[in-house]
């Protein structure tokens, strides 16, 4: 006997003896229902039943009936065989997503895990132990904002490239993320300069210890904080911390991130049949991280921001590699395998010997100052383009 079976039993064993102190002992019928845990007017129709048709009157008549909340077996033989044709290396939560995105699937989340773990497609997943307390986010977007990369086949059929992301602290927001050959310091300006564009200058960045991040004396050890990398001193210029994670588990919010995106992206950039970096660039800013923020972005814990517009716009001329030359005697700057011409300027005749400042920009460009003059600007190939001559 089943379940359902025992308990109508029960339920009629509890009801005869009811009945005969009700028919004995004058128990009303007020006192019959409560006794019973049911209404006066259950009471009486379970009576009559019982008199009228014995214990099949008793019998739940809702039992072989399918439920009115039943999902649709056409529509869960679709989603098992969308599963087996192109998700089946989805967690169920993304390839849920994916229905309803894609294929007007109506059915909810928890209906979809509970058929794919019936049909064997899918297991359960374990119980996790008990894990170490999370470090509290900081209560307010600008306050801290974490910079990482992580090396992934993000492309499919293409070489390992390096992610390079750029989120908040108290609401996981991803600010900038954009695909490079491998991470330094070109990417790391860019990432910054994505979020200060949009958002405005921030209050610490929290990064691992590369050597484009940190000079570290010793293997190992702590960082310098008087020999400064080019990120640092820009950092130092915006008036930004950098505070450096000395274990993975300290940089635990953008670990978390990526494990998510790298289950999560290479599926969606093949579902959107990306296979280049510039097209993924251009999908992820513009349709990918306003889906993954509203998915997975929390609220702040306090309201306000963190993040001060820059009025000046100083960040463009800061976040770029700026490095000391000393003009040549045919009035050219050395800059790694160029040669770059200063043109004439109404400042002096020419700047042979002058000590001069290169600035490269994150796209490759290069600018060449005199103190606070712009000489000349240059495109990634050191070709003068829109040089200035300003006066004095």
């Amino acid at each position: 006997m089943g379940r359902a079976g025992v308990l109508q039993e029960i339920r009629k064993m509890r009801l005869e003896a009811v009945l005969e102190r009700h028919e004995r002992d004058g128990l009303s019928q007020i006192e019959a229902a409560s006794s019973l845990g049911v209404s006066e007017r259950t009471f009486r129709r379970w009576r009559d039943r019982l008199r009228d048709e014995g214990a099949e009157g008793l019998r739940d008549r809702r039992i072989g009936d399918p439920s009115g909340r039943r999902a649709a077996e056409d529509e869960i033989l679709r989603m098992l065989g969308l599963w087996r044709e192109r998700y089946a290396d989805f967690t169920v939560k993304h390839f849920h997503e994916q229905l309803v995105k894609r294929h007007e699937y109506k059915l909810g989340y928890t209906v979809t895990k509970l058929h794919l773990h019936r049909s064997g497609l899918v297991k359960p997943a374990p119980r996790r132990s008990a894990h170490r307390k999370k470090r509290p986010r900081r209560p307010m977007a600008g306050m801290l904002v974490h910079q990482d990369a992580s090396r992934h086949a993000w492309l499919e059929g293409q070489p390992p490239l390096d992610l390079v992301v750029t989120l908040d602290d108290a609401t996981s927001e991803i600010s900038s993320a954009f695909l490079v050959e491998e991470e330094g310091t070109a990417s790391s300006f860019r990432g910054l300069a994505e979020v200060v564009a949009t958002k405005g200058l921030f209050c610490a960045l929290y990064t691992d210890r590369g050597s484009h991040d940190f000079h570290t004396p010793a293997a190992g050890g702590k960082v310098s904080r008087t020999q400064l990398t080019q990120v640092g001193r820009a950092l130092g210029q915006l008036g930004i911390e950098h505070i450096a994670a000395y274990s993975p588990q300290a940089r635990g919010r953008s670990e978390r991130v990526f494990r998510t995106l790298q289950d999560r992206l290479p599926k969606e950039f093949r579902l959107a049949g990306i296979a280049d970096v510039a097209a993924a660039d251009r999908w992820l800013a513009e349709v990918y991280l306003p889906e993954h923020n509203a998915r997975f972005a929390v609220a702040a814990e306090q309201d306000g921001s963190g993040f001060v517009a820059d009025a000046a716009q100083a960040w463009r001329e800061i976040l770029c590699v700026q490095e000391e030359r000393v003009v040549g005697n045919d009035n050219t700057v050395k800059w790694k395998q160029l040669s770059l011409q200063i043109p004439p300027s109404p400042l002096r005749p020419h700047f042979v010997r002058a000590k001069v400042r290169v600035h490269e920009y994150p796209d490759g460009c290069l600018a060449v100052f005199l103190g606070p003059h712009r000489l000349a600007d240059y495109d990634a190939a050191g070709r003068p383009s829109n040089a200035h001559a300003l006066a004095a």
